[in-house]
């Protein structure tokens, strides 16, 4: 891994995770287009996952403290059998939290599927030109106005499932939960909030379940510093991103994105085919 390899995948992981146009599939075509013999080291990938995590810890960290303080007043309420009416925003806000992240479990088993086809390149090509789709499609759905206070469970079980989708490689995970938010009538700013709060479990357990298979793959330590310029560049990249995809998402403009998810799919395709012609000859 050099310098450059670690700056530039920090670019991309920060830009790719927020912005509606797929992280894993960028990376993965990344790494094809660098012609890297090896993957990218794991330990390298989950420390750039938790870059982009604390870039939202930063941006959300007003919404986030709330949440931890009413889980300790939910739970002094429980010990003492009350219940205030109506439930506080933030603490519904964890629940439908706990809601979104459940369809997740039901792709563990097959995680390692799943991942593996990242290494398809035709698969990453067809995945960005769906979520190309799905965000074309999120600008022409009627405005929603459903926010924490008024979202149900059964809303973020479906926007979930959205997320859990957008495990394959090439399907973003914020394109796709979003469009699901403004599919079940949430609030344009809350769908990108929702999104963006909804993103810390699922980045956190992806990375535990990661952390224990890169290690014992093999750390290269020397590579430490090079590997920490990288999360350095994806958390400051990624927090200017949230900060972009908030503006885009006032306007209700993700067309942008989609007519990119379908050049990029389609390049892909065309350099792959190049690729293989020429290896052929």
């Amino acid at each position: 891994m050099t310098l450059l390899s670690s700056i530039l995948l920090g670019v991309i992981q920060g830009v790719t995770e927020f912005l509606p146009v797929s992280s894993s599939g960028h990376l993965a075509i990344a790494e094809h287009l660098l012609g890297q013999t090896t993957e990218i080291p794991g330990f390298f990938d989950v420390l750039l996952h938790l870059g982009t995590l604390a870039a939202v810890f930063v941006a959300y960290w007003e919404d986030i403290r709330e949440m931890v303080l009413e889980f300790f007043d939910g739970a002094a309420d429980i010990l003492h059998g009350t219940t205030p009416t109506p439930v506080p925003p933030a603490r519904r806000m964890i629940l439908l939290i706990v809601a979104g992240t459940l369809p997740l479990f039901a792709v563990l088993p097959v995680m390692d599927q799943v991942e593996g086809l990242g290494d398809n390149m035709y698969f990453v090509a067809a995945a960005l030109l769906v979520t190309g789709c799905l965000l074309f499609a999120s600008d022409r759905v009627r405005r929603g106005r459903k926010t924490e206070r008024t979202a149900s469970l059964l809303d973020a079980l479906l926007v979930g499932v959205g997320q859990a989708v957008a495990t394959c490689p090439g399907i973003s995970r914020s394109g796709t939960t979003i469009t699901a938010g403004c599919f079940v009538g949430f609030e344009r700013k809350f769908a990108v909030r929702y999104s963006f709060l909804m993103s810390i479990p699922a980045i956190l357990g992806a990375n535990i379940l990661s952390l224990k298979k890169a290690v014992e793959a093999g750390v290269l330590w020397e590579e430490v510093p090079i590997y920490l310029v990288g999360v350095a560049v994806s958390a400051v990249v990624g927090y200017a991103c949230i900060r972009l995809l908030k503006l885009i998402a006032e306007r209700g403009k993700f067309g942008f994105f989609a007519y990119y998810c379908w050049l990029a799919g389609v390049v892909t395709l065309v350099l792959i085919v190049f690729q293989r012609a020429g290896s052929a000859v």
